[in-house]
Order: C-alpha cells, then sequence, then structure tokens
C-alpha cells in the first residue's frame, strides 16, 4: 500500500466515530437505531440531508439468509472489510471458510474478539496479512464508502486479491447513484459522531470505477431491499 495514501486515510475520522460515538454506544445496547446525514462532499455548508436509517442490531445479530447467500459457492480465506462485530465472519466459519476481518472501531473489534472472532483493529490501508492471495472479500452493510473514496478503496481491494479473487460488494439500489459526501451518525438520545468521508454506488457507478482498476462485473443481484455484485479481475 502507498505509504502517502494509508497515511491520508488513517489521519481521516472513521464512520460513526467521535463526539459522543454514536455507533460505539448502538453496538452495546438495545437502543441501536442511527440515522446517517450528510453535506455532499464539495457543496456549500447547509442543512443535512438525511441518507439512511441504520439498525445497528442487524450487524450485532447472527448472519441473515441474505448475508449467508453471499458466501454460496465462496472459495476461502475470506476477508471481510469493515466487519464490525463480525456476523460474516462467524457465517464464513459456519461454512467452513477460513475468515477474518479488519475494522477501525476498537468497540466492534473488542466485541468481535470476545467472540472468539479472528479480527484485527486496523484500516484496510493499514497493512493487511496475506496481500494479493485473498480468494473473497466482503464489502457489505454500505461498506464501499469507506474513506469517501471508491476508487481509491477499489484500488486497495484489488492489490489484497488474489489472481482469481472475487470481491463481494453490496450497492445502492439505483445502479446510477453515485454520492460522496461528510456524513455524521445520530442516535435518537441525541447522541452525534464527527463529520466522516463517506460514499454510495449503485451498481453502474460501481462498474465504472472498478473498471478504472482493472475490476470487472461477474454477477448482480437483489435479495430483498438489499442489492450486491460481484467483481473479479478482468
Amino acid at each position: 500500500m502507498d505509504g502517502t495514501t494509508a497515511d491520508r486515510f488513517r489521519r481521516q475520522t472513521t464512520f460513526g466515530a467521535g463526539g459522543s460515538e454514536p455507533y460505539a454506544q448502538a453496538l452495546q445496547s438495545d437502543d441501536n437505531v442511527l440515522y446517517l446525514y450528510g453535506n455532499r462532499t464539495g457543496a456549500d455548508s447547509g442543512t443535512p440531508m438525511r441518507v439512511s436509517t441504520m439498525h445497528a442490531g442487524r450487524w450485532s445479530a447472527g448472519a441473515d439468509p441474505i448475508d449467508r447467500s453471499l458466501l454460496a459457492g465462496a472459495v476461502g480465506p475470506v476477508l471481510d472489510i469493515g466487519c464490525g462485530p463480525g456476523r460474516m465472519i462467524q457465517a464464513a466459519l459456519d461454512a467452513g471458510l477460513d475468515a477474518l476481518g479488519v475494522d477501525v472501531s476498537p468497540t466492534a473489534v473488542r466485541i468481535a474478539l470476545a467472540a472468539g472472532l479472528a479480527v484485527l483493529q486496523r484500516s484496510v490501508f493499514d497493512d493487511i496479512p496475506l496481500e494479493g492471495t485473498w480468494a473473497t472479500l466482503l464489502l457489505v452493510d454500505g461498506n464501499i464508502g469507506i474513506g469517501g473514496d471508491p476508487d481509491a478503496l477499489l484500488d486497495r481491494c484489488a492489490s489484497l486479491l488474489a489472481v482469481d479473487g472475487v470481491l463481494v460488494v453490496e450497492v445502492h439500489r439505483d445502479p446510477e447513484h453515485d454520492l460522496a459526501y461528510e456524513g455524521t451518525l445520530h442516535d435518537a438520545a441525541g447522541r452525534t459522531s464527527d463529520a466522516f468521508p463517506w460514499a454510495e454506488l449503485g451498481v453502474s457507478a460501481l462498474c465504472r470505477r472498478a473498471a478504472k482498476v482493472g475490476l470487472v462485473q461477474v454477477a448482480e443481484w437483489t435479495r430483498g431491499d438489499r442489492s450486491f455484485a460481484r467483481l473479479a479481475r478482468s
């Protein structure tokens, strides 16, 4: 990983961090509905738009049938990027696959480790074991937004993948959706995070960006209210 790029992302505020830490609080309590607000990157300051409502309890629960379907036919080792408390790592282990997670949240990592899961507290832009040999990478739960720079994130994922590896990305339902913004996370108790860079992509926007780093779409699908794409080397 280029040192300058890694340093840039290391200095950023990360998802839901800072302020009164609503993300960490949600992972540890039953009051786990979070509201993501954003100001479009480069836009004048104004009233933030509400981007989405998130139920953090889903991240802390076991993998549901849609989650588990992402691993159907998958090959290990699996790297879950932005793994949170580790439900996809457990799902991979249940499927007989070796798996590792990385996440920058100390609370999420602590919960995952307490469950006996293999998780590292670091950014995907830091040094990662087995670089260039991961058979399956996961970017789910909106984690294509990590760092607010999908081009850099996709480039990083390409460097982590094995020659015949695949990247599974959860995407926005609108195929052309392509949005970067400064986000803040809020909860019903009024807790607010510091601002952090974030992004969202639909499948068409994802494929245009992925092509720049030599990745192409090999599948796309929707289950329930969630949409996904699978990418591989061109």
